[in-house]
């Protein structure tokens, strides 16, 4: 009774905090409500046995992704004013895509069964004698191990996208030529010079 009540809070929270993240005003309120959506979600998580998951989501999204969101909004300056010009204007649109999902949705639910053993699963699922982190990475070293190098290739890639998307040519900016470091000499650096006693250079 204990769990299903925790669930339920953590489930209103992390609906409520979605809602608030879309209708609220202010972008930095915004990105408060996202962090306390994800507090929430990593909730749920532990309750489902999945603490790994859990402490990924709190780890990566709250500690990387979210707090960067935070930063960049603070940082920039944004004119909310000028950002609603024209939003209701994109109402009938947005009202049509939410009602095609409602649909879909309800027409998922429709077929939706719930197995007799399905309360078991979590449980079953994770080899006796070892935690769930572990067993999650026997698996995903083993059977998906190319799949994990492969995703921190795109990672990768990604990165070094955004640096040369970003990157600008400004003036009076010095940069680092790494030809003329690996081709510099000793004689480019060092210069001997020959100091009688009693004088200075």
């Amino acid at each position: 009774m204990l769990i299903a009540i925790a669930f339920y809070l953590f489930a209103a929270v992390t609906v409520a905090s979605a809602v608030m993240v879309v209708a609220s005003r202010n972008p930095v309120h915004s990105v408060l409500f996202l962090i306390l959506a994800f507090f929430s979600a990593a909730g749920i998580f532990m309750i489902a046995g999945a603490e790994f998951l859990a402490m990924i989501l709190v780890v990566v999204y709250v500690g990387a992704v979210a707090v960067l969101f935070l930063f960049v909004v603070m940082m920039l300056d944004i004119d909310i004013a000028e950002l609603r010009q024209g939003v209701l204007d994109y109402v009938p649109l947005g009202a049509l895509i939410g009602l095609i999902m409602l649909i879909e949705i309800g027409m998922a639910l429709s077929v939706w069964s719930f197995a007799p053993e399905a309360g078991g699963a979590v449980a079953s699922a994770t080899p006796a004698g070892i935690s769930n982190t572990e067993a999650i990475g026997l698996v995903l070293y083993s059977e998906f191990i190319y799949v994990f190098q492969a995703s921190g290739l795109v990672l990768l890639v990604a990165m070094v996208g955004a640096i040369v998307l970003t990157l600008r040519d400004r003036p009076g900016v010095r940069r680092q030529s790494v030809a003329a470091q690996v081709g510099r000499r000793r004689a480019d650096g060092v210069e001997l010079k020959d100091v009688k006693p009693g004088q200075g250079l």
